[in-house]
């Protein structure tokens, strides 16, 4: 089972790679893929999945009612910006101009374990959805396991 946990801040390279954190490796690489997708988060982020996580993002999507409005734009628009790319042998991945751009994402990345994915983030923009939450930790989580 794939479990990113954890916080890291790397240098974003002027190709636009960055190093995939080392403890997050063992989760992605395999014998037969090492494939992630990367697209369009939420809050300002990017989403990175391995391939086996992000098919089961695929099932799930294809599940939904396409007669809704709301499910086809939101698949057009996590679709239309996932990108498949391959770690290095350095452990890097190359991240499109594209999505660095609609991260806000300059010379440094915040990686986020968050489990099934990890997230990338301009750590200003990070900080600011932190603290414009409205919510304390506690809160949330009485919140969420009532």
């Amino acid at each position: 089972m794939v479990n990113f946990l954890g916080s890291y801040t790397y240098t974003v390279d002027h190709k636009g790679r960055v190093n995939v954190p080392v403890k997050f490796r063992k989760h992605i690489r395999t014998d037969e893929d090492d494939t992630l997708i990367i697209t369009r988060g939420l809050d300002g982020c990017l989403f990175v999945y391995p391939i086996d996580e992000w098919e089961q993002i695929d099932t799930r999507l294809r599940e939904l009612p396409v007669t809704r409005q709301n499910t086809r734009i939101f698949i057009r628009m996590l679709s239309s910006e996932a990108v498949a790319v391959s770690m290095d042998k350095q452990g890097r991945i190359a991240l499109p101009r594209q999505l660095i751009e609609r991260a806000g994402i300059e010379t440094e990345v915040l990686i986020i374990g968050t489990l099934d994915h990890f997230e990338l983030w301009s750590p200003g923009e990070y900080e600011k959805v932190m603290n414009e939450s409205g919510h304390t930790y506690e809160e949330i989580a009485e919140s969420l396991f009532v």
